[in-house]
């Protein structure tokens, strides 16, 4: 059996965007996705405040749609998601998508809106390690996401409850609704789960990562921003998380969900079996990031990992819930992002070449 490709490729400001049109040509992603289907963008919003490492960049966004242009796909839509702690619309605006999606003419959809999309119950094939005992009364899917492909914009970044993230945890935002952190205890897990449901019902799966600016530290919002230079693409979602892991630092055949998904033959993690193309010394290097946790994914750590687990019904499954909800808020946007993440964001804008790429778009 061949190894999976996975394409990393140095890029600079001036070639960012022809250098995506060659990572995606490198990574196979005309053969990865079914022509005839519509293609879906997901990209990340982690935070809807605009913080160096933390979301999808405009420019990945916008060399993805040249890529896929390119490839002859142009029946595109950008669907963006919400969780109880981030605001699409404002995500949106702040990480200037909308103007790169009206340039293109791709239209943009929001799973939580039901004019766009209906919740469906889907029973998958494939035996669930934990979804299924989570959501006991069924895995409800949004139907738009059934039979087309989608190409995930995940960042490299660490994450405080899963070490890393890229793209099998961007399908976490798109295919559960604002209960997922329902699953937290069991993150990896449903990690897995997710990506044996997204093989059931997309036509294809396809990711490009931006690592021009990398993340490190209590993710995926709080990050420490490091200049890298590099992208990455894949059609083995497995595969791409676990070439950037090992970038960041870390044996991705120790990160759970990265194994777990090897494990279940859902994609390949072991670095030994996948085929590193473009740049290869790029994909050599090892970047020594640590895994970090702020007030607000400390206390989520607490809650969802230790004996305290034990109220979780009762604090996350009740109206008690709106009392972390809005802690969560305030903590990231009234008073870190004030204090501290201000003052990265202007220096980012201000001294890093990406950073001035990012005031060039507009909005």
């Amino acid at each position: 059996m061949a190894k999976p490709k996975v394409a990393v490729l140095r890029t600079k400001p001036e070639t960012v965007l022809d250098d995506y049109r060659r990572l995606c040509e490198l990574a196979g992603l005309k053969d990865a996705l079914d022509p005839s289907a519509t293609t879906i963008l997901k990209d990340n919003i982690s935070w809807h405040l605009m913080y160096p490492g933390s979301n999808t960049t405009p420019w990945q966004l916008e060399g993805t749609i040249l890529a896929l242009k390119d490839a002859g796909f142009d029946d595109l839509v950008d669907v963006h998601n919400k969780t109880v702690v981030t605001i699409a619309d404002l995500g949106d605006r702040y990480n200037k998508f909308g103007p790169v999606l009206e340039k293109y003419e791709v239209p943009k959809k929001y799973n939580f809106n039901p004019a766009d999309m209906a919740w469906i119950e889907h029973r998958p094939k494939a035996p669930m390690l934990v979804l299924d005992k989570i959501f006991p009364n069924g895995i409800y899917l949004p139907d738009f996401f059934f039979g087309k492909n989608i190409v995930h914009l995940p960042t490299v970044k660490t994450h405080s409850y899963t070490t890393t993230t890229g793209a099998m945890k961007n399908a976490f935002g798109g295919l559960l609704n604002v209960n997922r952190h329902m699953t937290h205890t069991w993150i990896h897990d449903t990690l897995v789960d997710l990506l044996a449901i997204q093989k059931e019902i997309h036509t294809g799966v396809f990711a490009t990562m931006d690592g021009t600016t990398a993340g490190s530290g209590p993710g995926p919002r709080t990050l420490v921003p490091h200049r890298k230079d590099v992208i990455l693409a894949s059609s083995d979602q497995v595969a791409i998380d676990a070439v950037s892991a090992q970038m960041m630092g870390f044996d991705p055949m120790t990160i759970d969900y990265i194994a777990h998904a090897t494990e279940r033959g859902l994609g390949v993690g072991d670095p030994s079996g996948i085929e590193i193309v473009g740049d290869g010394d790029a994909a050599a290097e090892r970047w020594n990031f640590e895994v970090g946790v702020n007030l607000g994914t400390g206390m989520g750590m607490l809650l969802w990992r230790s004996p305290l687990r034990i109220f979780q019904k009762l604090l996350f499954q009740t109206p008690i819930v709106k009392i972390f909800i809005f802690a969560s808020e305030y903590y990231h946007d009234k008073f870190w992002y004030p204090s501290r993440g201000k003052k990265v964001v202007d220096d980012w804008l201000s001294t890093s070449e990406w950073g001035k790429l990012f005031e060039s778009y507009p909005g």
